[in-house]
C-alpha cells in the first residue's frame, strides 16, 4: 500500500509561487502520492512565524530568510533548511512617474538598463532638497532588499544615508506608490506590472539587469519536519521538479497565468501575470520592452540551491551591518542550502544536475554548458557592474564591499 503523504505548504501571492501551486493543480503532487494543502499568507513573518510553530512543513519563501532564522536574526524561527530553489530572476523596480521624469532628465532610458538607469537615479539623488526618496522593499532579509542596495550601492547612493527604505507587503506597494507614500519599490510579479499598468508607475530596471540568473524565492523547510518525513520530502521534490518543467514551457503559460489568477492564489487578472511570464514588460507609458529570462523556473538549473547563492546573501547581511562576520556564521549560511538534499531526491529522475555545490557568480557573460550529470547549460550570470563573487573567498569579497 503506497504511503500518502500530508504537506501543508504556505506562500504569499506572487507569480513565484508558481511551482507549489501547479504541482497541486496539475497533479504532480498527487502523482507522487502527497497531499498538498496551500495556504495563502499576505507577509513573509507570517510565512516564517508559521513555519516557527509548525503550522506549515514547507513554504515558498525569500530566498535569505531561512539564513536569517538559521542565524538568530528572525525570531520566532524554526531551524530551517532549503532543498530547493523556486526559479531565478523575477523582481523589478518601479518608480514613481515623478521619479521617473526626474530620471529621464539625467538620460534614464525605457531599456531598463541597470547602469545608465542608476547614474541618472543617482544624479537625482544628489540634486534633491528636503526629505529623502523612500523607497520600499518586501522584508529586511529579502533579495529584494540587497539587489536594491547592490544597485544603489553600485550607482554612487548610499542606501543607508542618501535615501530611506521601507518594509511592505508586496500586494501594498503599488498603492503606496501611488498616494506618495513611497518614491519606488522592489518587488515580485505581478506587483511591478500592476504598479505600471493600474497606479501609474514605470520601471526602473530589472533583476534579470542588476545580476543576470541570480536567485530569489527557495522551499523552505522546517528542518524538524524533514528529519522526521523524508519520503515525504523526496516526493515532494520531485513533484515541484515536475511542476517547474511545465511551468518552463512557454505553450503553457496562459493556462498558468489563468491558474494563479484564482481568487486562492494571486487572485489578479491573468492578462497582470503574462508579462512576466512572456517577458514581454511593461515598463510605463505604453511603451513594452522584451526582457529574456525574466522569470526562469526551471532553465539552467533554476531549482538547485546553489550554497554560492546562500553565502552571496550572507555577505549581504554582512555588508548591511545585519550581523558581524565569522567563520561559523559563514557555515551556518552555507549550510542552510542543501544540495545534497536535492541530488538525493532527483538522482534517479534522469534529469542534468549540477556536479558543484557553488560557482563564481558573475564569471559567465554567455550561455555556457558546463560539467553535470546530464546536458546542462548555465549563465549567463553576470553582475550590471562587473561584480563577481568567489564563495570560495568570501573574506575578500567582504573586505571589498565595505571599504
Amino acid at each position: 500500500m503506497t504511503t500518502r503523504h500530508h504537506i501543508t505548504a504556505g506562500f504569499v501571492p506572487l507569480l513565484d509561487s508558481a511551482l507549489l501551486v501547479v504541482a497541486k493543480e496539475k497533479g504532480f503532487a498527487e502523482e507522487h502520492s502527497v497531499e498538498l494543502r496551500l495556504v495563502r499568507e499576505r507577509s513573509w513573518a507570517s510565512i516564517r512565524d508559521r513555519l516557527a510553530v509548525s503550522h506549515f512543513d514547507v513554504a515558498h519563501i525569500l530566498g535569505p530568510m531561512p539564513i536569517a532564522c538559521n542565524l538568530g536574526l528572525s525570531a520566532p524561527a524554526p531551524n530551517m533548511v532549503v532543498p530547493m530553489a523556486l526559479g531565478l530572476g523575477g523582481n523589478a523596480i518601479t518608480v514613481s512617474a515623478a521619479l521617473w521624469q526626474e530620471m529621464a532628465n539625467e538620460n534614464a532610458t525605457p531599456d531598463l538598463d541597470a547602469l545608465a538607469n542608476g547614474a541618472a537615479l543617482c544624479k537625482v539623488v544628489r540634486a534633491r532638497k528636503g526629505e529623502p526618496l523612500r523607497f520600499g522593499v518586501v522584508h529586511p532579509y529579502s533579495g529584494h532588499n540587497y539587489e536594491m542596495r547592490y544597485w544603489l550601492a553600485a550607482s554612487g547612493i548610499d542606501p543607508d544615508h542618501d535615501i530611506e527604505i521601507v518594509v511592505l507587503p508586496p500586494p501594498d506597494m503599488g498603492d503606496a506608490l501611488a498616494e506618495g507614500v513611497i518614491d519606488g519599490y522592489c518587488a515580485g510579479e505581478p506587483w511591478n506590472t500592476f504598479g505600471v499598468l493600474k497606479r501609474g508607475g514605470h520601471l526602473a530596471t530589472v533583476k534579470a539587469a542588476i545580476w543576470k540568473s541570480s536567485p530569489e524565492k527557495v522551499l523552505g523547510v522546517n528542518a524538524r519536519w524533514r528529519e522526521a518525513n523524508p519520503e515525504a520530502m523526496t516526493a515532494l521534490l520531485v513533484a515541484l521538479y515536475q511542476s517547474s518543467v511545465w511551468c518552463g514551457r512557454p505553450e503553457n503559460h496562459m493556462e498558468l497565468a489563468e491558474i494563479l489568477a484564482q481568487p486562492a492564489y494571486v487572485g489578479r487578472d491573468a492578462a497582470l501575470l503574462m508579462p512576466a511570464l512572456s517577458g514581454q514588460l511593461s515598463v510605463g507609458g505604453g511603451v513594452v520592452r522584451s526582457v529574456g529570462d525574466f522569470f526562469v523556473p526551471n532553465a539552467k538549473a533554476a531549482t538547485f540551491p546553489w550554497r554560492s547563492h546562500a553565502l552571496w546573501f550572507y555577505t549581504q547581511m554582512v555588508r548591511w551591518r545585519q550581523i558581524s562576520h565569522s567563520p561559523e556564521n559563514q557555515r551556518i549560511a552555507a549550510e542552510t542550502y542543501r544540495p545534497d538534499i536535492y541530488r538525493s531526491a532527483l538522482k534517479t529522475s534522469g534529469i542534468a544536475i549540477p556536479s558543484a555545490s557553488s560557482k563564481v557568480e558573475g564569471a559567465l557573460t554567455v550561455e555556457t554548458p558546463v560539467g553535470s550529470s546530464g546536458a546542462l547549460t548555465l549563465g549567463p550570470d553576470g553582475f550590471f557592474d562587473g561584480g563577481r563573487f568567489d564563495p570560495d573567498d568570501v573574506d575578500a569579497y567582504i573586505a571589498a564591499q565595505s571599504s
